[in-house]
């Protein structure tokens, strides 16, 4: 185990690590000053992703989390805060709003470009430096690794799609991040299951990590799944887990995990 103010880095034993930068909770008070008590809740984070994951565990895998909420910094967004979809409405490096579109700063609190500048360097810049130490020292080991982006959302958010989203999209930026037809695959594989629906390379395509680490002629292989959130908790507040929807989704979560690795040590 490592750990830093910034985040907790658990080392497993396999060619696996799972990244879950949205999962953090944490506002610095200084920062909490200057914010809407909307924002204080921290709705759009990747609830409960590291008890829905924590089989991962027994698998081998490392898992990489941060302290902090994505209302500090978003750990997913290039440092140069360009936007990963060009065209459609997204959130930034520094959120100054939620997904509902809510302000996140009182009026004139928004944080200035020296303000990023020094988050990006505190709570941005040490998490990378780990997810890239820990991508080396596992390449060492086995050559090839997957880098897995796991990420949660509700299964409803007008901002960014029409409708309901797939429960289990699957990115890897249009097969360059990944084995080539590994998404494909598992979508598949949840779609014969029935229970649940998916989708590859659509309205989630990997995020920054995925697309910045994703080098599989180097040896790294990076797939982002965003999974609805209504597979396994309650998705308005208070946001608590469905011990029973969990229970349901993380044999299959397992199973993907599994044929991931399959397909990236054939590679």
């Amino acid at each position: 185990m490592n750990e830093s103010p910034i985040y907790t880095l658990e080392r497993g034993t396999a060619p696996l690590l799972i990244s879950i930068p949205h999962r953090g909770t944490r506002i610095p008070d200084s920062i909490a000053a200057d914010m809407t008590p909307v924002a204080l809740r921290v709705d759009d984070c990747d609830w409960h992703l590291e008890r829905l994951y924590a089989f991962a565990k027994g698998m081998g895998a490392s898992v990489l989390l941060p302290e902090y909420a994505r209302y500090v910094i978003d750990l997913n967004r290039p440092p140069d805060d360009a936007n990963l979809y060009p065209g459609r409405d997204t959130t930034g490096l520094c959120p100054v709003d939620t997904f509902e579109k809510e302000p996140l700063y009182l009026t004139g609190c928004e944080p200035d470009g020296a303000q990023i500048d020094s988050r990006r360097a505190a709570f941005w810049q040490p998490y990378h430096d780990a997810l890239t130490q820990e991508l080396a020292d596992l390449r060492s080991k086995h050559g090839r690794v997957l880098l897995w982006e796991a990420h949660s959302i509700r299964s409803v958010v007008p901002r960014f799609f029409d409708g309901r989203l797939p429960d289990f999209n699957f990115g890897t930026a249009d097969g360059a991040t990944a084995v080539t037809g590994v998404a494909e695959a598992l979508a598949d594989i949840v779609n014969k299951d029935r229970r649940y629906t998916s989708t590859a390379n659509g309205r989630f395509k990997g995020g920054y990590i995925t697309r910045r680490y994703g080098q599989p002629s180097a040896g790294v292989h990076a797939m982002q799944l965003e999974l609805t959130q209504i597979t396994y908790m309650q998705e308005t507040l208070p946001f608590a887990y469905d011990e029973t929807r969990a229970a349901e989704v993380q044999p299959l979560l397992e199973k993907l995990l599994t044929v991931a690795l399959e397909h990236v040590k054939a590679a």
